[in-house]
């Protein structure tokens, strides 16, 4: 077969590079539609019983990742001219398409009693313009006065001031946010340093829109040094610049086509999505140059271009078929989980390495159709002194001291065991941020003084209409937030509750000392107030739903990985059931923080199948390549124990468990395959060669193949490095 596709391709060469120009073409306008995705990375399944929960909070009570927070000390925090100028500085970023809804100190809002009408009126505690200082202070009292603000808005131990700004979904979910997150902060920048303020910024939407810019940097940062390593080596090894321009040919066509493909399936760029540009380039060398070197091996034995590029076509077409198929298929694996970030990469995956594969094996043999026969110095580095030296020294290793191999292997499977013993699962919101960034900086500064921003929520259902007015309820729901306000991981939980006793204090005259859940006999009169006041409405609207039957409480947690997280949801959904009966009451722990610590472990074990699912999809193509099960153990011993031994390095450093590490394990043994099938490829043809002699056999594929083995491994150490 691979001697009739090797006439196809010499014979037909115009025709192929014209039909690969117009595919490369088509691809280049598709992905002209890829766009950078700027949703959450949602992994978990649309039927996932934490999702739905997640999904019902939200047709409730709306978005909850999507507040923009920004903070500061400020111990002279009411001086007047810089008070007036926070407070048209916010008014104009309230003005903003896209902005919900601002709350700061200058738009505090107070619950007033109206004697008269015997209803609650809302009203701003600060105007537009305040015109002395004398004023600003007598107001600035007031603030000090409302514990319902306290430890939200203000740290008054630390005199630390947040504004706390609350993102449209549409744009939280949209390139604009980006864009609007920058106006902010750089009109904050200048606020901050005009008065010598350190400004500090965190919450979701602008933690996403850092990670988004850090997405775009460093996709084009990694394929910048991963095609640069790929050419200056290229260079070290063949000295040629044709050979360097034919390899970034296919580099730049399987970009394009990676794009492409993307935008065929209208697929958005992820952070998953962003690491296959720089992991088709490094794939791609491998194939380069295997048929490199087999092409100038064959015409150094006998100096005919053109019987070379086919022999070479027809004796390693087959191979690095196989190398990508199972390549490709170790990525494919990510298909049949549930997560969709995972099965769009494994399906980016798969086609684009079967397409390097075509790109491969059609472009160069073409191109070096067209150009003159390789020169002396062009295969010097075959019989290059390190090379020799190197091959002969594992001919002699591999045949006389077996034993000790045999030993060494075991010796490493048991400290690699060790390790993996000591390894944890553990994630961060903020992962990968290194600790002197500015992005993470902040997200401590929050937690130190407000105690985080990752938002928790607790649904409870009362199952009745209107049962959240009951004050036994209230009650609960009050009792409940003491106990979470004990935690030290959790902010000052919100509820209902404060709104009720916010309107206490108000009915009696603003008075602080009456800043508590209402008597069975002040409740009536307190609600009766409240059910006039139209504009307390929108406060009230926001903790709880339409029917009066349900309510939330809302809470800010540090991010504390998901090893903490875990047992902090068990110990909060202890406490809930503690109040709220199950057998009376329907409870939901909710929030962003929950959905990432659960996706979390839903992504690691469905990449701990995709892992276990490529290497028995890669026994299976042993078993059918070699026929027989002892040759597929052999084959497949030299590319597990390198997992096994990375898994134990990574439990010896404390390196856990998390996505981005995880799926090197995926990237390893699809890379690693590749060199275990050329070589298993080439000692099975020189078994037959000499008699079934296998010590023979070893050294003479090792010399064969072992080159560009060697080749291969170091371009993909510093390519990964």
């Amino acid at each position: 077969m691979w001697v009739k596709i090797a006439r196809l391709i010499l014979r037909n060469k115009l025709v192929n590079l014209s039909l690969l120009g117009l595919l490369t073409i088509f691809m280049a306008y598709r992905g002209m539609d890829v766009r950078l995705s700027y949703e959450y990375a949602n992994m978990l399944p649309k039927k996932d019983t934490v999702y739905k929960q997640y999904d019902y909070f939200k047709s409730i009570f709306g978005e909850e990742a999507n507040v923009f927070v920004i903070g500061y000390r400020d111990t002279n925090y009411f001086e007047i001219k810089k008070f007036n100028e926070l407070r048209k500085l916010t008014d104009t970023i309230k003005n903003i398409d896209g902005i919900s809804g601002l709350l700061d100190i200058p738009h505090l809002m107070e619950i007033k009693k109206d004697s008269k009408a015997k209803k609650f009126i809302v009203e701003s505690i600060f105007p537009d313009t305040i015109q002395s200082q004398q004023e600003l202070d007598s107001l600035s009292s007031k603030v000090y006065d409302l514990p319902f603000y306290k430890n939200l808005l203000y740290n008054d131990t630390e005199k630390i001031f947040i504004s706390a700004i609350t993102f449209e979904k549409s744009l939280n979910n949209s390139k604009q946010r980006i864009a609007v997150v920058n106006k902010i902060k750089k009109s904050f920048d200048t606020f901050g340093k005009r008065y010598k303020l350190n400004i500090h910024y965190s919450g979701l939407p602008f933690i996403r829109s850092e990670i988004s810019n850090k997405v775009q940097y460093e996709m084009k940062q990694f394929i910048f040094f991963a095609l640069l390593i790929t050419i200056v080596i290229l260079y070290f090894f063949f000295r040629s610049i044709k050979v360097v321009l034919f390899s970034l040919v296919i580099v730049f066509v399987s970009i394009v086509w990676v794009l492409g493909t993307m935008g065929l399936f209208h697929y958005k760029i992820t952070i998953l999505s962003a690491m296959l540009p720089p992991l088709i380039i490094v794939i791609s060398i491998p194939n380069i140059i295997y048929l490199l070197n087999h092409y100038f091996l064959e015409y150094k034995s006998h100096k005919n271009k053109i019987k070379a590029l086919q022999r070479t076509i027809h004796k390693t077409g087959n191979t690095i078929f196989i190398t990508n198929v199972t390549t490709a298929a170790g990525f494919g694996t990510f298909i049949i989980t549930n997560s969709k970030i995972l099965q769009e990469f494994g399906i980016l995956a798969f086609i684009n390495i079967i397409g390097l594969f075509i790109l491969t094996i059609i472009i160069i043999p073409t191109f070096y159709s067209f150009i003159g026969p390789p020169k002396a110095k062009h295969i010097k580095h075959l019989d290059s002194k390190f090379s020799v030296w190197f091959l002969n020294f594992l001919s002699k290793v591999t045949i006389r001291f077996r034993r000790w191999i045999y030993l060494s292997v075991a010796v490493i499977i048991i400290i690699a065991a060790i390790g993996i013993s000591k390894m944890n699962i553990l994630g961060y919101i903020v992962d990968d941020i290194p600790h002197h960034d500015q992005v993470y900086v902040d997200l401590k500064f929050f937690e130190k003084y407000f105690h985080g921003v990752m938002p928790i929520e607790i649904m409870i259902d009362t199952e009745k209409k209107k049962g959240v007015l009951n004050l036994k309820n209230i009650r609960k729901i009050d009792k409940l937030q003491q106990r979470l306000a004990t935690y030290p991981e959790l902010s000052r939980p919100i509820s209902y509750a404060d709104v009720v006793k916010f309107s206490k204090q108000a009915y009696y005259n603003g008075n602080p000392a009456f800043y508590k859940v209402p008597t069975s006999m002040e409740k009536n009169f307190i609600l009766s107030y409240a059910s006039k006041a139209k504009d307390s409405k929108n406060l009230v609207k926001s903790f709880i739903d339409s029917t009066k039957q349900s309510a939330r409480i809302s809470i800010q947690v540090a991010d504390i990985g998901t090893k903490k997280m875990k047992p902090l949801v068990e110990n909060i959904r202890m406490e809930i059931d503690s109040i709220f009966s199950p057998e009376k009451y329907k409870t939901i722990i909710t929030g962003m923080s929950v959905i990432y610590m659960v996706g979390m472990h839903y992504l690691i074990n469905n990449l701990f199948i995709s892992v276990f699912l490529a290497i028995l999809l890669i026994a299976i193509f042993m078993s059918l390549l070699f026929g027989s099960f002892r040759m597929v153990l052999i084959s497949l011993a030299p590319n597990v124990i390198p997992l096994l031994l990375t898994a134990g390095m990574m439990g010896f450093f404390g390196v856990p468990l998390k996505p981005s590490t995880i799926l090197v394990f995926s990237i390893a043994f699809g890379i690693s395959v590749d060199d275990t099938i050329h070589f298993l490829t080439r000692y099975r043809q020189e078994l037959r060669f000499n008699d079934w002699n296998i010590s023979e056999s070893v050294s003479k594929a090792l010399n064969n193949v072992g080159v560009s083995m060697l080749h291969t491994s170091i371009i993909l150490f510093f390519g990964f490095s």
